[in-house]
């Protein structure tokens, strides 16, 4: 019964390390062939509709296109802010900005120039996962996880050839 248990085991939880790895990638790559591109939110100026580490999925989107009261991601300074469009100025071709979190809306308006594009949705806690997998060490951690999991899946082709030979011996 072991000899058929442990190879079972190994294929199984190697195909799941696989598996795992391949999910965790996938929302790292799979939006930019689909022309989205996202963006990991660190502050609290949109809870509670978009909480703090969550993932943001943004499409690119005309500006003039935009209604008020949509998401829109934007560069501000050296970063990308996700708010919402409280008011299109589409003659002056700016928006007028808020966080929901936020008393105010933002001192600044938004020019279009500045737009990255509409939020189309967004993920919680996914955003911190990636954050921890996208550096150089989360990349290294993965890496090793996935070669952890084709092991496994060798192991367990050896052992099955392995037992192979002992029942064939013996007969």
């Amino acid at each position: 019964m072991r000899q058929k248990l442990i190879p079972v085991l190994c294929n199984v939880g190697g195909t799941l390390i696989l598996l795992l790895v391949i999910a965790i990638c996938l929302p790292m790559a799979m939006p930019r062939f689909l022309d989205y591109q996202v963006y990991h939110v660190v502050s609290g100026s949109m809870e509670p509709e978009i909480p703090v580490g969550s993932l943001v999925f943004v499409k690119e989107t005309p500006p003039e296109e935009i209604p008020e009261g949509e998401i829109i991601a934007f560069r501000s300074g050296g970063s990308v802010t996700v708010h919402r469009a409280v008011q299109n100025k589409v003659v002056e071709g700016e928006f007028v900005t808020k966080g929901d979190a936020n008393s105010d809306a933002d001192p600044a308006g938004v020019s279009y120039r500045q737009v990255v594009g509409l939020v189309v949705t967004h993920v919680p806690v996914l955003g911190q996962i990636l954050s921890l997998c996208s550096n150089r060490v989360g990349k290294i951690y993965l890496l090793l996880l996935a070669a952890c999991g084709a092991m496994l899946n060798m192991l367990a082709g050896r052992l099955r050839r392995y037992y192979l030979e002992q029942e064939n011996e013996r007969l």
